[in-house]
Parts: C-alpha cells; structure tokens; sequence
C-alpha cells in the first residue's frame, strides 16, 4: 500500500530559548485521544508522542500513561515514540518523535480536520489524506505528522529528512485481544531518496503505582531477541511493592526495502541517574546502527529508558514504509509473552478476527433511591442483535447472544459489578435467560454517583475456538445520580453530612461521599464535601459565621437535581474552620426563605 500525504502548512509552535517548554498559537491543531476501549488506558498525540505528561504542548488530566489494570493507578509508560535516521548527502540524519535529549521534530498541519480521528471497528470514514478509512479495532486512532514544515524548522539543530507519517492504532474491548495496543507507522519520504535507513522504537519505561513516590527506582529492562520484544520490569519490593505486570514493545520490523538480507539489530538501555540519551544527529545514528545488544540491565536506581533499533532500508521518494509496535501488558511477564503470542496470531491473521456487536443505545432514568436502565433500539438506532461478523469460521450469519448489566460505585473506568445478564433462550450458548431491555437498580443512595455500562456479547466461534466478544464497558459508560425531583420551594432545605466530621474517611465510603477529582487516587483538602438538599429549580444560598460574616454564596439553577455541593472554602478560596454555621437558602422565584444551621467539626 502507498499512501501520499499533501504539503500543508503545519504549526506555528514557537519553541522557548531553553527548549524545555512548548507554546503554541491558538490555531494549532495539537490534539490526543486515550485508548480506554480495553484493559488499558494509553493517550496518544498527533505529533507521534506517547506522552501524558503537561508539557505545555498536551494537558491530559491525570497525568497517567499506559495504566493496567484501569482504575489501578499502575503506570508503565512516561513516554515513548520513534527515530527514523538515514543517510543525505553525506550526512547523517535523524529525525526524532519523542526522545530525551532531544525535543520534537514532528508535528501535524495547522489545517482542523488534521487532529486525532477516532473511528470504530467497521466504519468508513473519509480523512483528507485516507480516503475510505475502515476502522479495524474497536477504537481505532489516526493521525499523521512530518518533520518538514515550519514549526519542525524552528526546532534547534534539527535538519529535516522530509518524511510525512500516518499514525494508526488500535485498542479492543474484548480478551483476548484487551491488554495490548498496535501501532502502525506508514512512513513515506516527500522530497529525497534515503540510504541506509534505520528505525528506533523508544521508550521511557516506569512501572509501579503511580501515586507513590520514587516508584520507578527499581525497575530494570531486558530484550529477547527472539521474541522481538523489550521489558520494562519492576523488581519485587521497593516503595511501590509488586507490580502487576511489566510492559513489552514487541517490534514487527520491516521486511520491504531492506538493503540487506539479515537485519541489523541494536538494543540499548539507559540509567538517566548515569548517563544521557545522544542529543546530536550522528551520534543517535552512530548508536541506532552499532548493532549492539546489551545484557539485561540490573536496576541502578532511575527507570528503564531503552531503544531497539533496525535497518538498513532504502527508501524513494513515493515509497511507503509500514512500522508495526504493539505496547503489551500482562499478569507478570508470563501474562505478556502470552499476550504477545496473541498479537503474532493476530498479525498473521491480518487482523481478521471474531468481533463484539456494538454497543445497546443506553438510556438512564434517574428516580428516588433507584435508577432504570432502557436500551431497547428505537427507529435509527443501531441494533446488536443484527450485527454481521465477517471473520468468524463458523458461518453463523447473526452471532448475537445476549446483554449484560454493570455498575460501578467509583468511575467510569470501573472496578464493575456485574448485575444482570440476558441472553438467547432459543440456543445451548449461556444461561438461556431470555432477552430483556429494561433493568432497574433499587435501594440507591441519593445524589451520588453511580456509573452503568450495558453491553452485548457474541457467541464463541466454535470452530476455531475464539471466546465469545463483548463489547467495552469504559466506552459506553454513562453517570447516573438519584434522587427526587426538586421541591416546589424552600421549607425542607437540609444540610448532610450535620455535623460534618474532618476525622471521617467519607472517601472510603462505597460510593465515596468525598473523592478526588480528575484521575488523583489520593483525598486531599480540596476534595471535602457537604451537601444542601432539597433545594427547589431557583434558589441562592449564603453561608455565614456565628457573628454573621458572609462566607460564600452558592447558585442554583437546575430542574432535575435539587441539590448542590460545598468544599468548606470561602469566597476567596480559604478553609473553613471548626465552629457552628448558619445558612439562607432563598426561592428566587417566590423569594420565601428559609434559615438553617450545621456544624463543621474538624
């Protein structure tokens, strides 16, 4: 396949005197997505970073990258991508994605259909530079980059090799294909024929919770030649305990354009307590192309940064090069040779395995104590139960089973409980339970969150063994909270908790009352919470001291819930401290009021 990517203009990033920092125009078209669809929660940039980290170029709130188990605050990845060098004129080249000792040479154009695509397993979709896209996982991601346009130009020493690059990977839902991601690189030459081409897939790989501490500090990296696969490894005890699994970057190099008949091997670990990446052209080449492999790096106390590299390639102006890496993840490193013995099976198949049906078109109602779930199809929606697989080998034209209810009392990324399942009664496959599209969770909490995910299932083909596909649960995910509708007007106004305790873990609550924000695993003072309830659609609420001091004043403007929350911070921004509290909450539109009082104990 030859893919041609246009010349458009490309950022304007003006790039600090220090280089250590990014800042860009308001039209830049910098974009990520996260790949959430499976078991592990990846971002990915259109500037070929595997990065989350705020630079000032990407914000991803959290901050976790390559997290496995989801919900586990587990990380393995700080930040990955790769080195394309060859040969010009000459000269040694390299052009770099991602790597320390160097700041990023690829960027997208400024045009604002060139960000991050995201497109579902089957559907077509039409990208300036990829006509009839078809997605071939569950989510797919697409962008593309070069090393040749202006911002690329402004970057330090860097002298391009005009090379444009289409990013695509791929994230499933379903096992066994869930603990793995596939990158593919299309690399394609714009301007000048290159000699003696090498490519580098880089990592920068810390493995260990991500909420404690120097968790980093006793990883180690090994490669495994036959295998093709790099590990960063967290070692049993330290600060973080035991991990749950390493991380592998299984490398498919390319066996088109090659100058010669066996590959050129390089791998290269690095302790950045000890030593630095090369920061200048000719001496990354001199290094991708040395053919070294070190022995396994015994732990010196900074991280496992590591690089395998290969060539050598020629490629003209017009050709396509193809690139695959697939981040792999497991249950200790048995879990990922596994898992990479799955991605072999894969790529053989072309990526032509079973798949889920799509998801139901979930609805939630939210009552008193309980919440309804409905996802029965109405006219235009997609329907599970006619979904065709083209690669199953055992011919059934409908493979659809069945539903199963979930729910979570922490995040939309689980942990999940499964509730209820429904499956074909008219087959062996399941528990013959019949079919049914309404589900009603009672006994709630009212005004807290609680999460639902509705999915549909395949039958396991039978033939060559392929377990039964389901479609993913982080993806479809949706909120709901309980409660009664807001009252006709103030007279019930409450305060909860009354008294509110500061010696009470209200975050270890199942469903916490108090939890952190975004993706922090940890409670901090920001984080406290009480809560007026029973408020009517429009109303304001003042919170004074005991001398009558105004602390804060709290809007309210909502027909569905009657409630709203309040962290113990004034106006401007202080803590609240100890003491006795009184409260008006005003009907806006009758102007009846109503006084109040709770106690804050800290």
């Amino acid at each position: 396949m030859k893919l041609r990517i246009s010349n458009t203009c490309l950022l304007f990033i003006a790039i600090n005197a220090l280089g250590l920092r990014a800042a860009y125009a308001q039209q830049a078209t910098l974009s990520w997505k996260l790949h959430n669809v499976g078991k592990v929660r990846q971002v990915t940039t259109n500037v070929g970073a595997l990065n989350a980290v705020n630079d000032g170029m990407f914000s991803y709130p959290g901050l976790i990258n390559c997290e496995y188990p989801v919900g586990s605050f587990e990380e393995h990845l700080v930040s990955g991508g790769i080195w394309i060098g060859g040969v010009v004129g000459g000269d040694t080249l390299v052009s770099v994605t991602e790597g320390e000792g160097s700041s990023r040479e690829f960027f997208p154009s400024s045009a604002p259909w060139d960000s991050m695509w995201a497109v579902s397993r089957g559907d077509t979709v039409q990208i300036p530079y990829w006509s009839n896209y078809v997605g071939v996982s569950d989510q797919d991601l697409v962008c593309r980059y070069t090393d040749y346009g202006p911002t690329s130009l402004r970057v330090a020493n860097h002298i391009p090799l005009y090379l444009d690059v289409i990013q695509t990977s791929y994230a499933w839902g379903s096992p066994p294909l869930d603990e793995f991601l596939v990158f593919n690189y299309y690399i394609m030459p714009a301007r000048i024929n290159l000699d003696n081409m090498y490519l580098t897939c880089w990592i920068n790989g810390n493995v260990g919770n991500s909420t404690i501490g120097d968790y980093a500090l006793d990883d180690e990296s090994f490669f495994r030649r036959d295998r093709m696969i790099a590990m960063s490894i967290d070692l049993p005890g330290g600060a973080d305990g035991d991990a749950y699994g390493p991380l592998g970057d299984k490398v498919f190099p390319p066996t088109a354009h090659r100058t010669s008949d066996s590959l050129r091997l390089t791998y290269q670990w690095y302790n950045g307590r000890q030593q630095g990446l090369p920061g200048r052209d000719n001496e990354r080449y001199q290094q991708m192309t040395s053919g070294i492999i070190m022995q396994d790096q015994q732990s010196t106390g900074d991280g496992t940064k590591a690089q395998v590299s290969f060539g050598p390639y020629r490629l003209q102006v017009g050709d396509t090069l193809h690139l695959v890496r697939v981040l792999v993840l497991g249950r200790g490193v048995q879990g990922v040779y596994k898992n990479a013995d799955d991605v072999d099976i894969l790529i053989r198949k072309n990526f032509r395995v079973p798949s889920p049906p799509p998801p139901p078109p979930l609805r939630v109602e939210t009552l008193n104590h309980q919440v309804r779930l409905l996802w029965e199809p109405r006219p235009g929606d997609i329907n599970p139960e006619n979904y065709y697989d083209p690669n199953r080998a055992d011919s059934i034209s409908r493979p659809f089973e069945g539903y199963r209810v979930y729910k979570s009392t922490r995040s939309a990324t689980g942990p999940w409980t499964l509730l209820a399942e429904f499956d074909d009664s008219t087959n062996t496959f399941g528990q013959n339970t019949g079919l049914a599209y309404e589900y009603t969770d009672f006994g709630l909490l009212n005004n807290l969150d609680y999460f639902y995910a509705v999915t549909a299932f395949s039958k396991p083909d039978t033939v060559t063994g392929f377990p039964s596909q389901e479609s993913s649960r982080n993806a479809v995910a949706k909120l709901a909270v309980p409660g009664p509708k807001p009252p006709q007007t103030v007279g019930a106004v409450a305060v909860v908790p009354n008294p509110y305790r500061g010696d009470i873990p209200y975050y270890s609550y199942n469903p916490p009352w108090e939890k952190p924000a975004g993706q922090r695993e940890r409670w901090m003072e920001q984080d406290r919470r009480i809560q007026f309830i029973n408020l009517p659609e429009l109303c304001s609420i003042n919170i004074y001291t005991l001398a009558g001091g105004l602390v804060t004043t709290i809007h309210h403007n909502d027909p569905i819930k009657g409630y709203e929350d309040w962290n113990l911070t004034s106006s401007v921004g202080q803590a609240i401290s100890s003491g006795l509290y009184l409260f008006t909450a005003q009907d806006l539109r009758t102007s009846q009021v109503q006084v109040g009082k709770f106690v804050i104990i800290k």
